[in-house]
């Protein structure tokens, strides 16, 4: 009896050093393409490009850290990590909804394989409810890990270890830098339906509170409101006259909508959390909006945009197509080919302050800074420019003061610079066009962030492919040609 408790209390020790494991179950073994069970008369392509791509990613240590994650022992084990990123990454790559990624899975044995499974099922392998808590575990921080992996696994370089001598390594590499918008899924936002919504959502809130028992509800004049709305909205072409003036009356039925909500919540009337949330951020859609109507500007700091999202800030990007644009700002650097997602946030910021921590970064990585960075004009500032002289980068760009009188070579150096620099533009539109950059349609800001990452990854893991397919025709153009020798 002694020995059984000893030998129980040792378990309980052991599974509460390994807490952090318990709630997720690792794998016999990795899934191998020998490994994968396909119904009697079908057989997997092993040129098939998902194949292919489940070879470029680093799927065991992926896990590990993933298990990280989970420190509570008690629950349903979770999904593999494998499942997990593998439908994230085939979701990014052709642009669908949750319940068409679980759908492709289902109908697809590639795609089943990619994301780990050890045979063909036809059943549907995942609630599609459940892409939100993969969004929400994968952090962009974790995205990042695994970007940082799946390059090192590409590249097959591992970090040199310091040396003994205190003299510094040379400069090495390039390092090409840009910023740009990532838009969000939202309605264009005009101050009057803006409005027109927040009156909308107090209604609601009123008629959840009310209680027929307390009498007649309070008076909205909801019915008149809408009809205001409606006038000024349903025309094509509208004065500014005409919209401040609709604008006015929209506050008005906010005004008395929000004292109404005020005094039922006073009476010990309570609403939904859900409408805790959207009453704070109407009050202060409020504030902003009567500040903007009457001091006559349509600039204030920290501008709601959307009521549903209203992390979501306008960034002023200057482009032809959209001078505007509703989304998260990111910059990413390029090295080698491969791209790194270095800042990422939905407030409008100037990204050439990210400069100096993004050459620190490439530093840690490689043990030496680069030999050039190609970057914007907006990075070129002086902060900048000297803290890449003190550590002999040459920063792209014309230097400052007076041409020199063998400007011709500067000339050739700069053109030079611009044509290379051209790379990280072709990343950003291979992003945006197939990879979801261009429109992002999750609803949470944290969801919203790790999608952004996913397209990265994604970025990084077709440009793996792409370098794969290319070695293999060349191998079998060489084996041909050794053959007709």
């Amino acid at each position: 009896m002694v020995q059984y408790l000893q030998g129980k209390a040792m378990k309980t020790a052991k599974k509460l050093a390994d807490g952090a494991m318990e709630m997720y179950k690792f794998p016999s073994k990795q899934i191998g393409f020998s490994d994968f069970g396909m119904p009697m008369g079908m057989k997997l392509d092993p040129e098939n490009r998902w194949v292919k791509k489940a070879e470029t990613i680093p799927w065991e240590e992926i896990e590990l850290r993933y298990a990280e994650l989970f420190k509570n022992r008690k629950g349903n084990v979770a999904k593999p990590l494998r499942l997990a990123l593998g439908s994230l990454i085939i979701q990014t790559e052709r642009t669908i909804s949750d319940e068409e990624t679980a759908l492709q899975i289902q109908e697809t044995p590639c795609l089943q394989y990619f994301c780990g499974m050890p045979k063909y099922e036809s059943k549907m392998p995942f609630d599609p409810s459940l892409m939100v808590y993969f969004r929400k575990r994968l952090t962009p921080e974790i995205l990042g890990e695994i970007n940082e992996m799946i390059i090192a696994r590409a590249e097959s370089k591992p970090k040199p270890p310091p040396s003994d001598d205190d003299t510094d390594p040379p400069n090495e590499g390039t390092l090409i830098v840009d910023a740009s918008c990532a838009p969000q899924n939202i309605r264009y936002p005009q101050d009057l339906s803006l409005l027109n919504e927040a009156r909308e959502n107090l209604e609601e809130m009123v008629d959840e509170m009310h209680d027929l028992a307390n009498g007649q509800k309070p008076r909205t004049y909801r019915q008149k409101a809408r009809r205001d709305y409606l006038k000024t909205a349903k025309k094509r072409q509208k004065s500014q006259k005409e919209i401040r003036k609709a604008i006015k009356k929209q506050l008005g039925y906010i005004r008395r909508d929000l004292s109404i909500v005020d005094t039922l919540m006073a009476n010990g009337k309570t609403i939904s959390d859900r409408h805790k949330n959207r009453l704070e951020t109407i009050k202060a859609l409020y504030q902003q909006q009567l500040f903007m109507f009457q001091n006559r500007t349509h600039t204030i700091e920290n501008r709601i945009v959307s009521l549903s999202q209203p992390w979501i800030r306008p960034i002023v990007r200057g482009k032809a197509k959209a001078k505007c644009e509703f989304g998260a700002k990111l910059d990413i650097s390029v090295s080698n080919g491969f791209v790194r997602l270095e800042h990422t946030s939905f407030d409008a910021y100037n990204e050439s302050e990210n400069l100096q921590e993004i050459v620190e970064r490439y530093w840690q990585r490689t043990g030496h800074y680069p030999a050039r960075v190609l970057a914007d004009q907006i990075y070129r500032n002086r902060d900048n420019r000297n803290f890449c002289k003190e550590r002999g980068i040459r920063l792209s760009g014309k230097p400052l003061g007076r041409p020199k009188k063998d400007a011709a070579m500067d000339k050739k150096v700069t053109r030079q610079d611009e044509i290379d620099r051209i790379e990280v533009e072709r990343k950003f539109s291979h992003a945006k066009g197939s990879f979801g950059l261009a429109l992002i349609r999750t609803r949470l800001e944290e969801t919203s962030k790790t999608a952004i990452a996913l397209s990265i990854i994604s970025l990084n893991i077709a440009r793996i492919g792409r370098i794969l397919r290319m070695l293999f025709r060349w191998l079998f153009a060489k084996r041909k040609f050794a053959f007709v020798q």
